[in-house]
């Protein structure tokens, strides 16, 4: 049996109803930055330098990630397709 339910709600309301704090005010802030940290890139040398400064992992930071989130997907199939064949 398959049971679908739709919520019409906004990402507010969302993260209310689950209980998730409200980061608005640090997303205000940290947009703020970013926007004057970017005012002053010309050209695309500058901006490498400045994501290389966020990110000092680089390249091995971005793999990793991605093998984190691949391992979660590959893990949450399993566990869907185990919950299937046990109805």
């Amino acid at each position: 049996m398959k049971v679908s339910i739709e919520i019409d709600c906004t990402p507010e309301e969302a993260r209310t109803f689950m209980g998730l704090p409200d980061v608005s005010k640090a997303q205000t802030v940290y947009v703020d930055t970013m926007a004057k940290a970017m005012k002053g890139v010309t050209n695309p040398d500058q901006l490498q330098q400045y994501a290389q400064h966020l990110a000092p992992m680089g390249q091995v930071g971005l793999k990793l990630f991605q093998s984190f989130v691949e391992g979660g997907m590959k893990a949450g199939a399993a566990a869907t397709k185990k919950g299937k064949s046990d109805d």
